[in-house]
């Protein structure tokens, strides 16, 4: 009996997995479409002539070799846009990339991160008790928006009043980096009408700061530049944007989506509850099992071969981040949610959450202690979490998570 019809039924399951991986309906769960994905191979064709990176050990391969660049992303996901997004070292390779990630990064060393520390304590112990109160909240309005939003503000020097305005700018540019061919008219208009608030805004603050100084970042940003370090307008802008959606929008899917792991799995709530002081290591379990960023793009600069397949200069690749976090060649029990997964003394791979190599997530040290903040406040003080209606979702890709998270806490 011929092979062919098998053959071609499985292609098309493979091809219906591709368009199921970011189909706005199943946004709640694209990890089934990720397991067919795997299954076909650690390479599986994607649109316009990529290649998408199934598995653990070739994702892991391709971040953390320098060969594959990461500034051709705006090209390959947002080609026909009428729109730029403000030049960021996100998508820059050396020296540029070195040059300006060398003057932000001093904002997010462990130091900075350890001296904020309390600061988010406060602001999640006050938080959490008004949700104490209440019993009934969107936890996302409650808490997960309110506290990676804050700090980040504050970091820059935004003013309290415009926290809200901030969110909103970000909301819309976050959901316009998904590629161009999934955004509806009305959703690209969006992003250009927020990008052009964006560059208004913080245009004006940093004019703002070259008259009156603050002990800022946007001050530091901009004294950086006047001393000589190339840092060019365009750049600034283009920095403070990556630092405000990065800053708060992937965090605040962090603290949902391990939130709703929590709920769903009340042992290991319990486990939490028992050892609060479990937190510290329960971040990267959830940075693992749900992560907030689902995938990545990088193109070869020269020819290049990862594992049995041998890509060209110009061959292009979309890295999902969150199929070979749920990899079982590269975790046990990989779609199983276990609080002790990087206890030390485990033997884990990494979690390509934030990336690897030069890319790596700058703002990780904040991400970390501001969901290790509120882990450890859930376990000492909240003694129940239930969810009080299925979660919807929004219908971006890039930067996933929830729109709404409805859920009723008891505690002390």
């Amino acid at each position: 009996m011929s092979s062919e019809p098998v053959a071609v039924a499985a292609m098309t399951r493979v091809q219906q997995a591709v368009v199921e991986s970011v189909a706005p309906h199943l946004r709640h769960n694209p990890y089934d479409s990720y397991r067919i994905l795997r299954a076909a191979g650690p390479f599986v064709p994607g649109p316009h002539g990529t290649h998408l990176v199934t598995r653990h050990a070739e994702a892991q391969a391709i971040l953390t070799d320098s060969r594959w660049s990461h500034a051709e992303e705006p090209q390959l996901l947002h080609g026909d846009s009428d729109v730029e997004l403000p030049g960021s070292f996100l998508w820059m390779e050396p020296p540029d990339h070195t040059r300006l990630r060398g003057l932000v990064g001093k904002a997010f060393t462990a130091r900075t991160v350890s001296g904020l520390r309390e600061r988010a304590a406060q602001l999640v112990d006050q938080l959490l008790a008004e949700i104490l109160a209440e019993r009934e909240v969107d936890l996302l309005e409650a808490l997960a928006y309110p506290v990676p939003l804050t700090l980040i503000c504050e970091m820059l020097g935004v003013p309290e009043e415009a926290h809200a305005q901030v969110r909103a700018m970000s909301a819309g540019i976050a959901r316009g980096l998904d590629p161009d061919v999934l955004l509806s008219a009305e959703e690209l208009a969006a992003r250009t009408a927020a990008v052009h608030e964006f560059t208004a805004f913080f245009g004006d603050l940093v004019e703002q700061r070259r008259r009156d100084p603050r002990p800022d970042l946007i001050t530091a940003l901009v004294q950086a530049e006047e001393a000589g370090v190339r840092l060019t307008h365009t750049e600034l802008i283009g920095t403070l944007l990556i630092l405000v959606v990065a800053g708060h929008e992937t965090s605040v899917n962090l603290i949902g989506n391990g939130v709703l792991a929590l709920i769903r799995e009340p042992a290991e709530f319990q486990r939490l509850r028992a050892d609060p002081d479990l937190a510290g290591v329960a971040v990267d379990e959830v940075l693992r099992y749900d992560a907030p960023v689902h995938l990545t793009t990088r193109t070869a600069r020269a020819e290049i071969t990862v594992g049995e397949r041998t890509f060209v200069p110009g061959d292009a690749v979309i890295v999902l981040l969150g199929s070979a976090n749920r990899d079982p060649e590269a975790f046990s029990g990989a779609d199983r949610f276990d609080l002790s997964r990087y206890l030390p003394g485990r033997e884990t791979e990494r979690h390509l959450s934030f990336g690897l190599g030069l890319h790596y997530c700058l703002g990780a040290p904040l991400a970390r202690m501001e969901m290790r903040t509120i882990l450890h406040a859930l376990g000492t003080r909240v003694t129940e979490l239930s969810l009080l209606a299925e979660p919807p979702y929004r219908p971006n890709v890039v930067v996933r998570g929830m729109s709404e998270l409805r859920v009723r806490v008891e505690g002390r």
